[in-house]
């Protein structure tokens, strides 16, 4: 027993530990996000419990038949249980399929409290009409509807209204 008791335990290990995994989010009965990520460590503390993804992660979000209407990827998540916030960062990709868009960033935080997303840090959007950029960016949960901070670039104006 002294030979067991001798050894250290490491607090800072994952209390659980997942591979490959794929975790639904629904409502009603209706698939709203799909998260798939290679690796899932999670950390029950009293206070501070969290999720991470250390190689990264894929957030699918459906709409109401099914199609896959948004796609975040990134390399690197973290998600905290009590106050319901998750980061994203390290080559963070949004591509919006309906409105054929692309973001990319280094870092997201995603307030699921307040249903809103937002990024404080250089943030690129590519679309047809062009590219523009911005200090960060503000949208709301379903990412319909967003604001860049201090956007600039060049972009296509249809001057005719079309």
């Amino acid at each position: 027993m002294e030979t067991i008791s001798s050894f250290e335990v490491n607090d800072t290990l994952p209390t659980e530990s997942a591979v490959d995994i794929e975790v639904i989010y629904s409502d009603s009965g209706k698939i709203l996000i799909k998260m798939i990520s290679p690796k899932l460590d999670r950390y029950q503390k009293t206070e501070n419990s969290y999720m991470e993804f250390p190689d990264g992660l894929r957030l699918l979000f459906f709409d109401s038949v099914m199609n896959v209407k948004t796609e975040l990827t990134a390399n690197y998540g973290i998600s905290w249980e009590s106050n319901k916030r998750m980061e994203v960062k390290n080559n963070v990709v949004i591509t919006d399929y309906e409105k054929n868009e692309v973001i990319n960033t280094e870092h997201i935080i995603w307030d699921q409290k307040n249903r809103r997303i937002f990024s404080d840090v250089f943030v690129k959007r590519t679309s047809p009409d062009g590219v523009l950029y911005g200090d960060g960016f503000d949208a709301d949960e379903s990412f319909k509807t967003y604001k860049l901070r201090n956007p600039h670039g060049i972009f296509t104006v249809d001057e005719d209204g079309n």
